[in-house]
């Protein structure tokens, strides 16, 4: 008699593969934005010869592409060979709000991708993928090449745009007066802060490169007047004597050390009365099998690949900012179906020099 087998089982085969497949999704979507197919298809259907003719490439191989993008929901064929984009697939076009085109070149780029590729040399060494690929840290590669720095920044202003209405419907800037946003980039969620807010005065804090779009966003946004841009670096020093001082996806870069020296840094510039506010992926205590979860699991893993960081839970934050003077005093998760928490953390009275 033949053992029938938990392995045997069609539905968990069938779930297996599609994870085995999942790296097929990600190429698809990457050479589809590369090719610009949402964007020359904003304005409706077109056949895959024109499509061809607009991208260059192969007719009977870009449509097999655009069926894959038609399973994926990206795509529709409303007759044969000629393809619409879908809602779904709107998020890819690069001119509209939201857009996650930047995240699926950056995500699933070559240099990404190699790095991902060593995912077995990070968990058997500790050692981050990406330097052992490259030959240097992902944001000394991103400072060596303008034009990967400028794709980053675009795609960490995609994310800082369409998370602004969720950072404002969880946190009250109503009782401060000035905001420093640390490690701010391009200047997209402080912006958006103080247009909601016409009584906060802000600085965009980051690096030469990172603010490099800076004082355009804040004027594109009407807010120039209220919004100063500062160039420097969060391990030195950062403007003193804000009222809070912000910092989004910043702290999950690094490693615990780098953390410490990232929040002392911002110690020595608050005043008694100052809050620090970290907006961070939260990694629950129990990983469960919640849809919402796989994202923070998921960048854990990019984290360790590409940076040497890390997704914490809120004991670990807890713990980061008492080793740099802080008290954390609240925690208030995001509304679903975000994963990022709020921790809002007030100054511990200085008992050395360092302000630990």
């Amino acid at each position: 008699m033949e053992l029938t087998t938990t392995a045997a089982r069609p539905g968990l085969r069938h779930r297996m593969q599609q994870l085995i497949y999942g790296f097929f999704t990600a190429q698809t979507l990457h050479v589809a934005v590369r090719l610009r197919i949402p964007d020359l298809l904003a304005d409706g259907a077109r056949d895959v010869g024109d499509l061809a003719a607009a991208t260059g490439a192969d007719a009977p191989s870009l449509r097999r592409l655009l069926r894959a993008l038609v399973f994926l929901e990206v795509l529709d064929e409303p007759a044969p060979g000629t393809f619409a984009l879908t809602e779904q697939g709107e998020v890819l076009r690069a001119d509209v709000t939201g857009s996650m085109r930047e995240l699926v070149l950056l995500l699933s780029g070559p240099e990404s991708w190699a790095a991902w590729g060593q995912l077995e040399h990070s968990v058997r060494t500790g050692e981050v993928a990406w330097e052992h690929v490259h030959g240097r840290s992902c944001f000394d590669h991103l400072m060596a090449d303008p034009q990967r720095q400028a794709a980053f920044n675009a795609a960490m202003a995609e994310g800082s745009r369409a998370f602004v209405p969720t950072l404002l419907s969880a946190y009250d800037f109503g009782d401060l007066r000035t905001v420093v946003d640390v490690g701010g980039g391009s200047g997209a969620l402080l912006a958006g802060v103080l247009a909601a807010h016409p009584h906060l005065r802000g600085t965009v804090f980051d690096t030469p490169d990172g603010v490099a779009d800076a004082a355009r966003t804040v004027a594109e946004q009407g807010v120039a007047d209220r919004c100063g841009v500062e160039a420097g670096d969060f391990f030195v020093s950062v403007p003193p004597g804000a009222d809070a001082y912000v910092l989004k996806s910043i702290l999950h870069d690094w490693d615990d050390e780098e953390c410490v020296r990232v929040l002392r840094t911002v110690r020595r510039a608050v005043r008694p009365d100052s809050r620090v506010v970290l907006v961070e992926s939260l990694m629950p205590t129990t990983v469960t099998t919640a849809p919402s979860v796989a994202q923070v699991v998921m960048n854990d893993l990019n984290m360790m690949v590409c940076h040497g960081g890390r997704e914490r839970t809120v004991a670990e934050f807890r713990e980061l900012l008492r080793a740099a003077g802080f008290r954390l005093e609240s925690v208030t998760p995001c509304p679903a179906p975000s994963v990022v928490g709020i921790l809002e953390a007030t100054p511990t009275p200085v008992t050395g020099p360092d302000g630990s």
